[in-house]
């Protein structure tokens, strides 16, 4: 089970004997496995709002944690001949530092993860336009398709005549899952809004809440050990809170710095140190391994896994 601690903080009890074991070399990190997540943005009279769901307290990872729509990349998008508008295929490999078919393979992720999650598409059939409702049951028969992976999201898309809006999206941040994660993630966060005519609803089935709330409320929160959610989510709620509408944070997406996050671990005077460059506030200390027979436990000044589709 997943504990949380100071704050609104996660992370998982195992983490410091597999920190331990990683040190020592007994442990070989797992391949990350690339994934897509999306910040979705809609503007009230209060500021920009986000879309957040709440997971499962039954999920494996980061059980009963606020998060945005997100989940892996299907590799049946790596080279599928799509309708994509926006930005070339180009753009997006020098800005998501990939090649092409892994950046349309991450932004069609992007894409499907808002509407199997949210119920949200950033598609229409021209490019220049976005479908409207989305909420019939012929496009509910598609959803559950595509979340069965029974329908890809090339064959979606052919099958209603519909381009990908790859401008509708702004890539904000990189985080990879730390090495010593038994699941581990390599996380581009995305920034787009809400289109026009169309409206969110709890659409995931590892969601049991989803709610629209300010950044700087939903980092109020989590100071307040009120609501769960891991670095990365943490960390881009309170960089969203500085936007006062969701275009101006669309703009301010090019100029991001997309360097990876990853989580270090290193021994310091007989204790391990796990920090994430360039976000000192998750920075925490694990103490030595008490005696046999006792269970380990954290110093609370820190927690959190970070990386996962959040």
């Amino acid at each position: 089970m997943a504990h949380g601690q100071a704050n609104g903080q996660w992370y998982p009890p195992e983490w410091p004997d597999r920190i331990r074991a990683l040190a020592a070399g007994s442990l070989t990190p797992v391949t990350p496995r690339r994934a897509a997540t999306v910040m979705l943005l809609r503007d009230t009279g209060a500021g920009p709002v986000v879309h957040m769901l709440r997971r499962r307290a039954s999920m494996a990872f980061a059980g009963g944690a606020y998060a945005y729509p997100g989940g892996g990349v299907d590799p049946r998008d790596d080279d599928r001949d799509i309708g994509w508008a926006g930005p070339t295929r180009a753009w997006w490999a020098d800005r998501l530092g990939v090649d092409a078919a892994a950046a349309q393979a991450i932004v069609c992720a992007a894409v499907r993860e808002t509407y199997e999650e949210a119920g949200v598409l950033l598609a229409g059939p021209t490019a220049g336009s976005v479908v409207g409702d989305t909420t019939g049951p012929d496009w509910e028969a598609d959803r559950a398709a595509l979340v069965a992976r029974d329908l890809s999201f090339a064959e979606f898309l052919q099958r209603r005549g519909l381009v990908l809006r790859s401008d509708l999206l702004g890539a904000w941040a990189r985080w990879i899952t730390p090495e010593f994660e038994a699941r581990r993630y390599d996380t581009w966060f995305f920034v787009a809004a809400l289109p026009r005519g169309q409206r969110t609803r709890n659409a995931s089935t590892e969601a049991d809440r989803t709610v629209w709330i300010t950044p700087a409320g939903a980092a109020a929160g989590y100071d307040k050990g009120e609501l769960l959610m891991m670095p990365p989510t943490i960390a881009t709620l309170r960089e969203l809170s500085a936007y006062g509408s969701a275009a101006e944070a669309l703009a301010a997406a090019p100029g991001r710095d997309l360097t990876p996050v990853l989580a270090r671990a290193r021994l310091a005077d007989g204790e391990i140190v796990l920090s994430w460059p360039g976000h000192d506030e998750f920075t925490r200390r694990v103490r030595p391994a008490p005696a046999a027979g006792h269970t380990t436990e954290q110093n609370p000044t820190t927690t959190e896994t970070g990386g996962a589709p959040a």
